[in-house]
């Protein structure tokens, strides 16, 4: 398989439903949750360490993560999109906006996946697991530093940063190959871009908010599971040790 798709919008502009709706359309598609919930995709957490910890611009063995898919939406693909076009310049560009806005796009943002910058309990994992520290130095490094500049701790320079964003995709890919895309817009603009038929079904309208907030939920009940682990082989060393010294 080649990427004939590659998704330019951030994180929270309709990616998962869009997920869903390329998939429905017969183009296997890449996101977050394959990274992070395919167990068939075992590595590619280290390789996405790999492209965050490289200068950008860089050029990698795309194939290595997008073998099975002939699309890509979300992060982290989305944050590489110049480099992928490159490699694949026969692909077009689907570059999705949050249906309200940029506003509403910081506050979902801020709700949800920055998680692993402003929930405590996500450090816990990245001192104690390394799960938590790959995926914590990748988004760090390659989400909010590279591609969202690290602003996303002051809320007009975000939403700066997200309106500038989109007009850099814009100049940089002809008309031809580029959709602006809302999901709010259903299958008609998606598949007319693609070329495809229109199926006969509702556009997914997935609720990721709560899927991503469960899976939060999920990670802070390990974090405290990490920490009393921590805390009692802490407090067995130090039993140890009064009665060795005593």
């Amino acid at each position: 398989m080649t990427l004939e798709l590659i998704g330019a919008g951030f994180g929270r502009t309709g990616t998962w439903s869009t997920f869903a709706a390329l998939n429905r359309l017969g183009l296997p598609c890449y996101h977050m949750q394959e990274v992070i919930m395919n167990k068939a995709n075992k590595g590619h957490l280290d390789f996405w360490r790999k492209v965050a910890n490289s200068p950008p611009g860089s050029q990698h063995d795309w194939n290595r993560v997008f073998a099975n898919y002939t699309a890509t939406v979300d992060n982290p693909g989305c944050c590489v999109w110049k480099e992928l076009l490159a490699a694949y310049p026969d692909a077009k560009v689907l570059l999705t906006l949050h249906p309200r806005g940029a506003e509403a796009w910081y506050e979902s943002t801020i709700d949800t996946i920055y998680f692993t910058e402003n929930v405590w309990q996500f450090k816990i994992l990245e001192w104690l697991t390394p799960f938590g520290w790959k995926f914590g130095d990748m988004s760090r490094k390659l989400i909010w530093g590279r591609t969202l500049d690290g602003v996303m701790n002051d809320r007009a320079k975000a939403v700066a940063r997200y309106n500038a964003y989109i007009e850099e995709v814009k100049s940089a890919v002809p008309p031809h190959k580029l959709l602006v895309y809302k999901v709010t817009e259903g299958w008609a603009p998606l598949c007319d871009f693609l070329g495809v038929a229109l199926p006969n079904e509702p556009f997914p309208n997935l609720n990721d908010r709560e899927t991503i907030k469960k899976i939060i939920r999920d990670i802070i009940k390990g974090s405290y599971i990490m920490l009393g682990l921590a805390i009692a082989a802490v407090a067995v060393v130090v039993a140890a040790l009064w009665w060795w010294l005593g």
